[in-house]
């Protein structure tokens, strides 16, 4: 499963959605209000404004990625 991560400006929440690998579906997992982790909220922000950029680079938004799935993984783990 491929996580994938979204955000919600105007509720300040993360999107969590996965997405099985070779289908085109989206399943949605939960949202998480960004008081819950301000950490993950920014970096899933970081993660946005990074395919949002002009100058779009796919291995900083790979690595960025990693970092949102590492800090979900860690939340999920507490």
């Amino acid at each position: 499963m491929d996580l994938l991560f979204a955000i919600d400006i105007d509720k300040e929440e993360i999107i969590l959605s996965e997405s099985p690998k070779g289908t085109n579906r989206i399943n949605f997992i939960e949202r998480i209000k960004s008081q819950e982790n301000k950490m993950l909220y920014h970096a899933v922000l970081t993660l946005t404004s990074i395919s949002q950029s002009p100058d779009f680079d796919v291995k900083i938004f790979k690595a960025m990625d990693k970092v949102c799935q590492m800090l979900y993984n860690k939340y999920k783990g507490n």
